[in-house]
């Protein structure tokens, strides 16, 4: 009889310690998921100014970096908190490195991908863009007083040492130029201003605004635009929001994005290139 009580007494206590695990679970996961649902999550390099950079406070409201002590600012970044604004929810900057954009989002670790991003077909392969935010033409980015300051077109730059950001369209347009020097692409536009600065590079191929926030955050560098360009299709020179495949978050950060007029836009750009950090 003792047996048999314990052998109950344990039944009911293994039960009880069950039920109580598996509440205790229920509640945190459903916490979890109510505070995502209050939060969208953006991934950015906060390395690529006027579209997006890091400073050490929230100035020119900047964002606090989630686990970081720095904070986010630029263009990408008022685009975002307008959209946050639109869901009603908080939004968290998540700096990622640009090669790991597209696997955070995917993985489920970001909601959104707002980094001055193309909507490539290639990238459309593997996830969606809402409508442009942003469009731009490609530049090349050059020293000031240089053999090349006074290009206007791309055989001008025959012989020349050329590179662009690694896995974007720019590095891939530099083969439109005969007689390049292709260099390594490298893996942010901090790293081609110093490549360029030191002379490791005669320039490296960006948009507009980068190239204007680069010429204007140093005086050796220049900006050089053409007459007779890189031949792009209109999705190269777009900007527009990454999602996961099927998201239903498209509709309403495509309404959030129609009610930005070009001027609005074109504002925010111009206050993002003169807020910019002076080291970026």
């Amino acid at each position: 009889m003792k047996r048999k009580m314990t052998f109950l007494s344990t039944i009911f206590l293994s039960t009880m310690l069950l039920l109580s695990g598996c509440g205790s679970g229920g509640e945190s996961g459903s916490g979890g998921s109510s505070e995502d649902s209050d939060t969208f999550k953006v991934g950015m390099e906060a390395a690529y100014a006027p579209f997006n950079w890091t400073q050490g406070d929230d100035s020119n409201g900047a964002v606090k970096i989630s686990g970081n002590a720095e904070y986010a600012g630029g263009y990408d970044v008022e685009i975002a908190k307008r959209i946050a604004e639109g869901m009603g929810k908080k939004l968290e900057i998540v700096k990622t490195e640009w090669d790991g954009l597209v696997p955070a989002l995917t993985s489920g670790k970001i909601d959104a991908i707002v980094a001055g991003m193309s909507p490539t077909e290639e990238r459309k392969a593997t996830i969606d863009f809402t409508e442009p935010y942003y469009t731009s033409e490609l530049v090349m980015v050059v020293k000031k007083g240089g053999e090349y300051e006074g290009a206007t077109s791309l055989s001008d730059f025959s012989g020349a040492k050329i590179t662009a950001q690694l896995n974007t369209f720019h590095y891939s347009v530099i083969d439109q130029i005969d007689g390049v020097s292709k260099e390594t692409a490298m893996d942010s536009f901090p790293s081609m201003r110093v490549a360029l600065e030191s002379g490791v590079i005669d320039g490296y191929v960006s948009e507009r605004p980068e190239a204007v926030s680069a010429s204007a955050a140093n005086k050796n560098f220049a900006m050089v635009e053409f007459e007779d360009g890189f031949e792009t299709s209109p999705d190269d020179t777009a900007v527009a929001v990454g999602l996961e495949k099927g998201s239903d978050l498209a509709e309403q950060i495509n309404e959030t994005l129609a009610g930005i007029s070009e001027k609005e836009r074109q504002e925010i750009m111009d206050a993002a290139i003169q807020n910019q950090p002076a080291a970026q």
